[in-house]
């Protein structure tokens, strides 16, 4: 512990100087002090670099091929195979869809956190994965629960024992977090509390960013699959034409962060997506199966994605500006509303979504690492194909709340059912009160 202080000015030297004066040599001595507890916390990071781990079929089949092509070639031939993936989830239904999303959220969770315990494991402190799978379990049974209460209040009213965890569901999720953050303390080691608060904060980080954003993911599902599906398909639209604009074309470096992007790119991928948009739009809002809320059918037990669309799915008439008018001969155009809102998502995907890529470049250069894992060869790990989904998701939620979202009849009468006989008589002549005073409603009295 002597030789700690002779080490220099540094900002971990000065932190281990302040510890050592708490007490001598003799007393950590005899105190049976570890070694993982006399060992300073180091600098950077050391992240193992994942192998390349691309099929041998694809490895004997392109080895003729130069690095950059024979990227390109397994870049496209995954991105095929992920999109029929995808086509087939979405043939399965929402049921499907939530289970993928729970898988994907946990996938990326572990590749977040994988990257943590490499930088942690060699000072052999406690829990902190099992830390933090525990935090993961207790977040998801919260936002888990809360959507369970919200979408199936039929069921859960019906059943005595979900009722009961129902009400008393925020009580519960705090104590499991409770229990969770007195195990962190009392897992705290002497000569380490600064990397363990560091490994705590970056737990609850990666809580923020992976399952909040995968339980909006659900929200926005919950609204109609093509709220789930449009989005997650522009950002997938403006993934593959940036890179095709940027692989052809780009000249021009579009940010330090990742070099390989280009303003060429950049500029390709909006226009495609604003395109595809608009056209992924126009198909999808004729189906019911896609634009209809998911609905639980509590008489069934199942999901149901059956209804009257609304006038947001819709054809309408839309007069076109007299330049458009003049160039094209149609004085209007008829569209789907939703088209129009389809501009938006396509937008924030293309000008924004791709800020969630930089910011993960940022996150892989802080620790030398190229990927967060080698799951999909070619693109890395589930994480980094999730990267702008994650921004996406946030988006619109907020969006479908402040522009398309009302109240929902079928909620306000599911809480109301729920309340005492004598409060939902009171209820009744209030409103029979307000819509006689509408004039909806004669007076009989």
């Amino acid at each position: 512990m002597t030789e700690l202080r002779h080490r220099g000015t540094t900002e971990n030297d000065l932190y281990q100087q302040s510890e050592d004066k708490e007490g001598s040599e003799n007393e950590g001595k005899a105190e049976g002090v570890s070694e993982s507890e006399t060992k300073p916390d180091t600098g950077l990071p050391e992240v193992p670099v994942p192998a390349d781990d691309t099929p041998e079929v694809l490895n004997k089949a392109l080895s003729g091929l130069s690095s950059r092509w024979k990227n390109w070639w397994v870049r496209g031939i995954l991105t095929l195979a992920m999109i029929s993936f995808f086509f087939i989830i979405i043939y399965l239904g929402p049921m499907v869809l939530m289970l993928i999303v729970l898988c994907v959220q946990i996938k990326c969770f572990q590749e977040i956190i994988h990257i943590g315990y490499s930088v942690y494991h060699s000072y052999h402190l406690p829990w902190f994965r099992t830390l933090s799978w525990y935090f993961l379990l207790c977040v998801n049974y919260f936002f888990y629960g809360e959507t369970v209460t919200d979408y199936f209040f039929n069921l859960v009213q019906r059943e005595e024992p979900l009722r009961i965890l129902s009400k008393y569901h925020r009580l519960i999720s705090f104590a499991l977090y409770l229990t969770g953050f007195c195990m962190f303390v009392l897992s705290l080691v002497k000569k380490h509390y600064r990397l363990q608060f560091y490994m705590f904060g970056w737990t609850h980080v990666t809580l923020l960013i992976v399952v909040t954003q995968s339980h909006l993911i659900i929200h926005n599902l919950f609204e109609g699959m093509i709220w789930f599906i449009v989005p997650i398909s522009c950002v997938i639209c403006n993934d593959i034409m940036a890179y095709m604009f940027g692989f052809f074309f780009g000249r021009t470096p579009l940010i330090k962060l990742s070099p390989k992007k280009t303003w060429e790119g950049f500029i390709g991928g909006f226009f495609s997506t604003v395109v595809f948009g608009i056209l992924l739009s126009y198909v999808m809002a004729g189906y019911s199966f896609f634009v209809c809320p998911v609905e639980f059918n509590s008489d069934h037990n199942s999901f149901e994605v059956d209804c009257v669309p609304s006038d947001l799915f819709q054809l309408q008439d839309y007069a076109l500006p007299a330049t458009l008018e003049s160039l094209t001969g149609w004085p209007t155009v008829r569209l789907y509303p939703f088209q129009i809102h389809s501009i938006s998502l396509s937008a924030f995907a293309s000008l924004m979504g791709p800020f969630g890529g930089f910011f993960a470049s940022g996150f892989k250069r802080a620790f030398k690492i190229k990927d967060f894992a080698n799951t999909i060869p070619g693109h890395g790990g589930i994480m980094d194909r999730f990267d702008c989904q994650y921004l996406m998701a946030t988006f619109v939620n907020v969006y479908i709340a402040s522009f398309i979202r009302g109240p929902n009849p079928a909620k306000v009468v599911q809480q109301l059912l729920a309340l005492r006989l004598d409060q939902q008589l009171n209820i009744f002549n209030s409103l029979k009160s307000h819509l006689i005073e509408k004039g909806l409603l004669e007076d009989v009295a």
